[in-house]
């Protein structure tokens, strides 16, 4: 049986992200919500996004609610904001353990160097 599951690490702060909203879209058949969560204070789902009979093959998105997080945790951020709602787009093509790790930070480089 495959299982979908992902991690979110915060590079700014040299952390789990805890609390990043994560939507899982199918996109056969249009865009269709198939899991919704949070990270933990690991950044990780509690659970796998999909697993065992809920585990489909297709194609999916991640979408990943990074602005929202490090708006919450107080960090200033430029506007617009250089990361919003993260997507990534990933083809799940059998019964495998996908994994995806993501890491993050609030700054572009030119706005960390001051240039």
């Amino acid at each position: 049986m495959g299982k979908l599951t992902t991690h979110v690490l915060d590079t700014a702060h040299g952390k789990p992200a805890a609390g990043v909203g994560i939507r899982l879209f199918s996109l056969e058949n249009g865009r269709h919500l198939v899991a919704s969560t949070k990270t933990n204070s690991d950044g990780r789902s509690a659970e796998p996004l999909m697993d065992g009979e809920t585990f489909r093959a297709g194609v999916y998105e991640l979408e990943f609610s990074v602005g929202d997080y490090f708006a919450a945790a107080g960090v200033n951020q430029p506007e617009p904001r250089f990361l919003d709602d993260v997507v990534i787009r990933v083809t799940l093509a059998d019964d495998g353990h996908y994994h995806v790790p993501l890491l993050v930070t609030p700054w572009s480089y030119s706005t960390y160097r001051g240039s």
